[in-house]
């Protein structure tokens, strides 16, 4: 048979050409994009909602308030009064007021250290004011617990005319020889607090502690907790979704199956100098990676995730799932061929493509076989403690900043900077610019 008329194999088998190229499709990268962003969002409320039911489980006291340490506060004088109390519209009644009570109460304890008795009164910041302005006091101007620091702000003149008990303008009192407790539903306006001997004489010191209550922040708490597993249920579902799709095969593969190599390892990172290079392309790849830094963002939020998913289908299964494999395997490509064009080598100056895909007359490729079985006790220990030996090596080769995983019993870095590599690079960006070549004992790492 003359092999010369036969006709030639179709495309995708032996000796019958490259298989056709497919993209991955735009939809499920936004999707991966879109998930991941809002799954980031749920990062917030989730985090909020769980802080509030810890601090309400954990940080009040047996009557359910939240207090500070009693603290001393002192003055000569014959007052001390607080900064003005802004808690909104006036409290006149020329404005509407609102209720504040229905979301929080303010308790202050008060204990007395002189022989005199003690009054505590919260009343409007207007009427206080007047009752003060002619006499020597000091006001509290700022105020802070950790560490405990107090500055005063001193007003001259005289005694009170009256004892601050004879005034009708507080909306809260207290009043006693022993520690006075002073329980206050805030409304809105503007108020002091003012701390007196009750017979209105010179020389108040007391040691003071601030509480408060509200039902809202378990209610909050919960609040924020729903909302962000709402959130997270929604960015967890494009995520799948997304991940699903950039993982079919018949995108992912992009051309047919995966290379085999002889030498039977499963993990393979293959690069070829493409030249010529650009004396000056290098000193702006970092803006033109930006679209791919990214999409890449996202992806590696995804792979985390699906890397962890992975994790426990081993442990339980002992086989790594195909589709999410294919994703992780995708996001390591694409990296290494966005590494090789950038700051990790430096050898080519053809821009990479957005895709999760072989590329295999790309000059940066990324192979990792398949694993039909793996370990379901080595998966427990050979990410860390079996793999430190190649991490300290790594660390000096490659530096700190990589990105890599175990995506099938063999480790695939992808992204190495820094350390005798980063070393390497930079002497290849300078024979770049001032030789116009890429140093040649630079191509050996």
């Amino acid at each position: 048979m003359n092999t010369s008329d036969a006709a030639p194999p179709p495309a995708g088998q032996p000796g019958g050409g490259p298989p056709p190229t497919r993209r991955v499709p735009v939809g499920s990268i936004l999707l991966v994009i879109a998930g991941t962003l809002i799954s980031l969002l749920a990062i917030a409320p989730l985090f909020g909602g769980g802080a509030l039911l810890w601090v309400d489980a954990t940080q009040k006291d047996d009557d359910g308030y939240f207090t500070t340490p009693f603290e001393r506060l002192e003055t000569t004088s014959f007052a001390l009064a607080s900064d003005e109390i802004d808690l909104g519209a006036d409290p006149t009644g020329r404005r509407a007021r609102v209720d504040l009570g229905d979301f929080v109460t303010v308790r202050l304890d008060v204990r007395g250290l002189e022989e005199s008795d003690t009054f505590v009164g919260i009343g409007p910041e207007r009427e206080v004011r007047a009752y003060l302005a002619d006499v020597r006091h000091a006001e509290v101007e700022d105020l802070g617990f950790d560490p405990f620091t107090v500055d005063y702000r001193y007003h001259d003149g005289g005694p009170p005319e009256s004892p601050p008990g004879e005034q009708t303008f507080w909306v809260a009192t207290a009043s006693g020889s022993d520690a006075q407790r002073l329980t206050w539903e805030p409304e809105s306006g503007d108020w002091a607090v003012v701390v007196m001997n009750a017979d209105g004489s010179p020389g108040v010191t007391v040691e003071m502690s601030l509480g408060a209550t509200s039902p809202w922040v378990v209610r909050a708490g919960w609040i924020l907790l729903g909302i962000g597993l709402l959130v997270m249920f929604l960015g967890v579902t494009l995520l799948v979704l997304g991940i699903l799709g950039l993982a079919n095969r018949r995108h992912v593969e992009l051309g047919g199956t995966v290379e085999q190599h002889a030498d039977g390892r499963p993990v393979h990172l293959d690069a070829r100098l493409d030249e010529p290079l650009s004396r000056w392309l290098w000193l702006v790849k970092w803006i033109l990676l930006i679209p791919h830094y990214l999409v890449l963002a996202a992806l590696w939020v995804a792979f985390v995730v699906v890397t962890v998913v992975a994790f426990f289908a081993i442990l339980f299964t002992g086989r790594h799932p195909r589709a999410l494999f294919d994703f992780n395997h995708g996001v390591l490509r694409w990296t290494w061929r966005v590494a090789y064009y950038g700051y990790a080598a430096l050898g080519t100056d053809r821009y990479p493509p957005f895709s999760l895909g072989a590329e295999p007359d790309y000059p940066a490729r990324l192979t990792v076989e398949y694993p039909q079985r793996l370990s379901r006790g080595l998966v427990l220990v050979k990410w860390w403690l079996l793999a430190i030996p190649h991490y300290l090596v790594l660390s000096i080769v490659a530096g700190g900043a990589m990105a890599g995983t175990d995506v099938d019993g063999g480790w695939a870095w992808v992204a190495p900077a820094g350390g005798l590599i980063g070393l390497l690079v930079f002497f290849a960006a300078v024979g770049l610019l001032f030789l116009g070549r890429y140093p040649r004992g630079c191509t050996t790492w």
